[in-house]
């Protein structure tokens, strides 16, 4: 074979490895998504006593940190009730950490709710959904889930793979060479999320990298269903968070949209309730509502967010509270609303650390930067308060003349979190400035924005200018779409 034979072969098989690494990459962004996922309800009318917003805070109070927390405390009590069903969704389950700390134990007092429903109620029917994160894609058995799995409860670890790639350079690589090797193996690499986590293979560091995740926090029982933006992880306990309790209708495609996930994750089906047994166990909405709830999943959430931010006028208000803010059609609708004379006022987490990893401001400092930029003098932002927790919320509330829209759950304002990469769980409620989960939503921003008995948060220059390096690299990430948020 002379020398020009031997480069025209290999610049074939170059070409050749070329279109088939696009192929891949290319599928696995825009293959079909399983069925039922990218959801979106009908608006269900409710009744004020059938919702109620929940919170958890961390703050500062004449130099002392002070715990405000409801948020898993009505969980344990929602299980405590649960007679027929209980389908949970969690996204982090364990006590793993990179840092030390005095945390709560809370994998362990949420499985030990479980299991002791379980015991109280043996024919009650109980579903874990979780993220394989838990047991680090596969390195080790899942402390605080295995023993539920021994007491019968069905445990799901979705299949991560039947979801787009958020992360496609890498993982157009992976699929195509390193997941035919599988994930089972005794660890022999310190895990990259920290004590007391057991150690994990190569594989497992690898599939990491892919960079997705089943990220919803739900509870659903015959009675009633939690939307929630916190994690049952131990070194998470002491985030700033919110959710919803609601009753009624939204349970169906609570429990539909969960099952959905069991299905193309090779769970039991026969362990959820059927149709006939949630028309048995649903109310009949009240007659003249003026308050409704509806259920919207991965990318639908994007949709109503934007819509509700583009429906606000001149002289109108948005309100936004979010751990993580990049999501490009999010910023766009929120200066566009700016400059049409809408108020935007955002408290946003100052992304210090995650995981107990220290970080360096992305993507909220830039983004706030070019929001400050770009709005017209109409958009305010202020920083949550932190220490070495996060202010972990996911709400938006856009205050209108004569109605409302509150939008929260699990979904950070991302790419990842917004355009059907994760699954996320969120609900919009639409209501009158006058109903209670309303005035519970404004206080809430209220107290935190003005500081109200206590130092919730700070001004925007206290923060300082993103520098120009960090945005270089801020936007490299963006481009590449590797990251983490």
């Amino acid at each position: 074979m002379n020398k020009r034979t031997w480069y025209r072969k290999k610049r074939l098989w170059l070409i050749f490895f070329l279109l088939l690494y696009g192929i891949v990459i290319s599928y696995h962004q825009l293959k079909p998504l399983p069925k039922g996922i990218s959801y979106e309800g009908k608006a269900h009318s409710i009744s004020e006593g059938d919702i109620e917003f929940l919170t958890d805070l961390t703050y500062s109070k004449d130099g002392e940190v002070q715990y405000e927390q409801e948020i898993f405390n009505t969980v344990y009590e929602t299980i405590a009730d649960a007679e027929e069903f209980l389908i949970i969704d969690m996204f982090m389950i364990n006590n793993f950490s990179s840092e030390s700390g005095n945390y709560l134990p809370l994998s362990e007092q949420l499985t030990d709710h479980i299991a002791r429903q379980k015991e109280r109620y043996p024919d009650l029917k109980v579903v874990l959904i979780t993220d394989p994160l838990n047991k680090t894609y596969g390195s080790h058995n899942a402390q605080f889930i295995r023993p539920l799995e021994e007491l019968g409860v069905e445990v799901i670890y979705t299949d991560l793979r039947k979801l787009r790639d958020p992360n496609p350079l890498y993982s157009g690589l992976w699929r195509m060479f390193i997941q035919w090797f599988g994930q089972e193996g005794r660890g022999w690499l310190p895990n990259p999320f920290g004590e007391p986590a057991p150690d994990v293979t190569a594989r497992s560091y690898l599939e990491i990298l892919n960079i997705k995740a089943n990220h919803r926090k739900v509870v659903i029982t015959e009675d009633e269903g939690l939307v929630i933006s916190a994690n049952s992880h131990d070194a998470s306990s002491y985030h700033s968070n919110i959710g919803f309790k609601v009753k009624g209708e939204i349970l169906k495609d609570l429990v539909r949209t969960e099952k959905a996930v069991a299905k193309f994750s090779g769970g039991n089906l026969n362990v959820f309730p059927t149709e006939k047994e949630l028309e048995d166990i649903t109310t009949s909405p009240p007659s003249n509502s003026n308050l409704s709830v509806k259920l919207v999943t991965e990318q639908k959430i994007q949709k109503a967010s934007v819509e509700a931010i583009s429906q606000a006028e001149e002289g109108e208000e948005i309100w936004i509270g979010m751990f993580y803010l990049a999501d490009r059609d999010i910023i766009e609708a929120i200066e566009k609303a700016a400059n049409r004379g809408v108020k935007i006022h955002l408290i946003l987490d100052p992304n210090k650390n995650a995981f107990g990893q220290q970080k360096i401001g992305i993507p909220n400092v830039p983004v706030a930067d070019e929001l400050m930029e770009d709005g017209n003098g109409n958009i305010e932002i202020k920083w949550y308060n932190v220490n070495k927790e996060q202010y972990h919320t996911k709400l938006l509330y856009a205050n209108y003349r004569n109605s409302a829209k509150i939008i929260g759950g699990s979904a950070n304002f991302t790419s990842r979190n917004l355009d059907n990469y994760n699954l996320e769980t969120n609900l919009v409620i639409e209501s009158l400035p006058d109903q209670m989960i309303t005035q519970q939503v404004d206080q809430y921003f209220q107290r935190l924005w003005n500081n109200e008995d206590a130092s919730y948060t700070l001004a925007y220059e206290e923060i300082g200018k993103f520098p120009l390096v960090k945005r270089i690299g801020y936007t490299l990430q963006k481009m590449t779409m590797f990251t983490t948020y």
